[in-house]
């Protein structure tokens, strides 16, 4: 009964975050802008609808990596490699300077401050591999929702894949150094490498069987069950491993994304869109779902306690996505808008930062329980102000650049 109960308050939560969504659309805002608020004001920092047993129980978290792994297919399905080796290597190079720059400059702007107040300097690093990463979903769902097109659009979609990676193998390198300088149980190097790229490993072998499987379908409802099969062995691989590891660390996200790759380029184009027209209205669940699992554990109340440090953080990581994503972009020798405007679509963070954040106190709690509180708040303050104003800069960024319902003008013309 109590499981029931629970049920009820996610579909009545998620229904408050769409009708949120609606709203906040009617200010010419993005929807998320709505999922997110809603997220905060439902959960259990404030009227406690979604509440910790709901986040916190089993069968939620299950639900939630499902979730994320179907979130996956949108990205997945947009890596047609056909169409990224025209970008050479411009995506790669960029994705790599936006991520190291935002590395650089946190654990650089920390290091000189604890350096100078006598805070172990390690913990700048830690900062910095938080820094790095970037949470996909709320950019993503700008591109769906405003149906953008164009040179930024074209290269977030693939760097939404490859920042995951990225960003995941330096924070989990990070803390194995940090883990080996203040324990004796560090974690192997070659155990972090391989736990980084698993994901990509799972969901790339179950998308190359799915693509074989759907090579030989004759119609779009065996295509689409093949599919769905397949993404739920995907899944379920992911949470036999989880179960055997201390922390549950896997990236479903990233699950999802490598399966749909995989497949994707194997079949044609009109069997895939079939498989799309379906799943956009999954996916789309899917992302409400996702943003508020981001959004409900955040308390606005941090708002008004953040400090000098959440200030400094939100500050310094926009400063090393923006000039990061420039360098690379110049480098390359991309389009003016994407040079311009990209790191505005990088600035979403907080699912990502909280995860990174929930691993790196869990090694900090024993043998440097300060530093770990250190962490825990500026974070998450930092996660609550960085989400509402990153989502806003993504729209505007998108908006500067040109690119906003282009897609549609496309498809409007095509037709």
């Amino acid at each position: 009964m109590d499981i029931l109960f629970d049920v009820f308050r996610l579909l009545a939560s998620i229904a408050i975050a769409l009708a949120a969504g609606k709203l906040i659309s009617k200010l010419k805002l993005p929807s998320i802008l709505g999922w997110l608020i809603a997220g905060m004001m439902i959960g259990p920092h404030a009227l406690n609808l979604l509440n910790s047993s709901v986040l916190d129980s089993r069968w939620f978290q299950t639900l939630e990596s499902l979730f994320e792994c179907t979130f996956g297919l949108m990205i997945g399905t947009e890596l047609i490699w056909k169409e990224m080796k025209k970008a050479g290597p411009q995506i790669l190079v960029t994705t790599v300077t936006e991520s190291l720059g935002t590395f650089l400059v946190v654990s650089l702007v920390f290091g000189t401050i604890f350096w100078l107040t006598d805070i172990p300097i390690y913990l700048a690093f830690m900062f910095g591999g938080i820094a790095l990463a970037t949470a996909p979903a709320p950019s993503l769902s700008v591109v769906n929702e405003l149906k953008t097109d164009g040179p930024v659009t074209k290269t977030l979609i693939p760097m939404a894949a490859l920042d995951d990676l990225v960003g995941a193998l330096v924070f989990f390198l990070v803390i194995a150094f940090v883990s080996a300088h203040i324990s004796s149980a560090g974690i192997p190097v070659p155990v972090v490498l391989f736990l980084v790229f698993l994901p990509a490993i799972i969901g790339g072998a179950a998308g190359f069987v799915t693509g074989k499987m759907l090579q030989h379908t004759k119609t779009q409802t065996s295509t689409l069950i093949v599919m769905l099969a397949m993404l739920l062995v995907s899944a379920g691989i992911g949470f036999a491993i989880n179960s055997m590891l201390p922390t549950p660390v896997l990236n479903f996200m990233l699950i999802g994304m490598s399966f749909s790759t995989v497949f994707s380029n194997m079949i044609t184009e009109e069997p895939l869109n079939g498989i799309m027209k379906v799943m956009n209205p999954v996916i789309g669940f899917s992302m409400v779902a996702v943003i508020l699992n981001l959004a409900a554990p955040l308390d606005y109340h941090l708002i008004f306690n953040a400090g000098i440090y959440t200030a400094i953080y939100i500050i310094a990581r926009a400063i090393g996505k923006y000039t990061g994503a420039y360098f690379g972009a110049a480098v390359t020798h991309s389009p003016a808008s994407v040079r311009k405007y990209l790191g505005f679509t990088l600035l979403p963070h907080s699912g990502v930062s909280l995860v990174f954040t929930g691993i790196a106190v869990s090694v900090l709690s024993g043998p440097a329980p300060e530093c770990a509180a250190l962490i825990q708040g500026t974070i998450a303050a930092a996660a609550v102000i960085n989400e509402i104003i990153a989502v806003f800069m993504a729209k505007k960024g998108f908006e500067w650049a040109g690119e906003l319902h282009k897609a549609e003008a496309v498809g409007g013309s095509a037709a």
